[in-house]
């Protein structure tokens, strides 16, 4: 605020010089007025300035997760779980090892599953790609291909999945979880592979690939009945096991 103060008037000066005064009187208020023109356009610019950098400031830790992407999206995770399946009566727990890589520029996650300390489950390479609605499982053991669609009931979306991981990042194992299954059938095999996209593209080049349905209805069956493989795997609150089988 800028204080104004005008000379006092003598009111025993002659009446020819009050009219000089008169005059003199507005002189004396125009002299700091070019103060007060100037002053309160810096102190706009001053508190939009301020605005724009507590903006800034918010915005840029808002956005620090996207720029720390390329550094921060490779985790290597353990989970331990309950494996019910092994018995429905008194599950046993288990132990489950993957290395994940999130990408949000290209919406895509990537999975490698190295192969496990039980067996039962084969080591395998998974993309699940967001931006074309696809997930591929590569079969190590069975050097295969696999494409279905993206299930996103089973898996998180990569911001989803990478908020998860950093907020355990600080410990080695993920909280104790159970283990769901979902069987799929081969439906046949995969003739064009550019149209599953370049990441999947790349992991199925060269491989048999076949594409595959969900079983609507969950039928339990012995393994020995029919040729299945399976690929145990995370990328929920949850362990998933793929069970992939043969047409019949």
């Amino acid at each position: 605020m800028v204080k104004i103060s005008l000379k006092p008037v003598s009111a025993q000066k002659p009446d020819k010089e009050n009219d000089e005064e008169k005059i003199a009187i507005p002189q004396a208020h125009a002299q700091p007025v070019p103060t007060n023109r100037y002053c309160i356009p810096l102190l706009i610019l001053a508190a939009v300035t301020l605005t724009l950098v507590i903006t800034g400031i918010f915005s840029y830790r808002h956005l620090s997760a996207l720029r720390q992407a390329p550094e921060d999206s490779l985790f290597h995770c353990r989970v331990v779980y309950e494996d019910s399946m092994y018995n429905p009566l008194r599950g046993r727990q288990q132990e489950l090892e993957e290395n994940v890589g999130i990408y949000f520029d290209d919406n895509y996650e990537q999975i490698s599953v190295p192969v496990p300390h039980f067996g039962g489950s084969d080591p395998a390479d998974i993309i699940h790609d967001f931006h074309r609605g696809l997930t591929a499982y590569y079969d190590i053991a069975l050097d295969k291909c696999y494409v279905t669609e993206l299930n996103t009931t089973m898996v998180m979306p990569p911001r989803n999945l990478w908020e998860l991981l950093i907020n355990v990042k600080r410990g080695t194992y993920l909280p104790q979880t159970y283990i769901v299954q979902e069987d799929m059938v081969v439906t046949g095999r995969v003739k064009n592979m550019r149209q599953l996209g370049p990441f999947i593209h790349r992991l199925c080049f060269g491989k048999e690939t076949y594409r595959l349905r969900r079983r609507k209805q969950h039928r339990v069956e012995r393994r020995e009945t029919k040729k299945c493989s399976s690929i145990r795997h995370f990328e929920n609150t949850f362990v998933v096991e793929t069970r992939i089988c043969d047409r019949v």
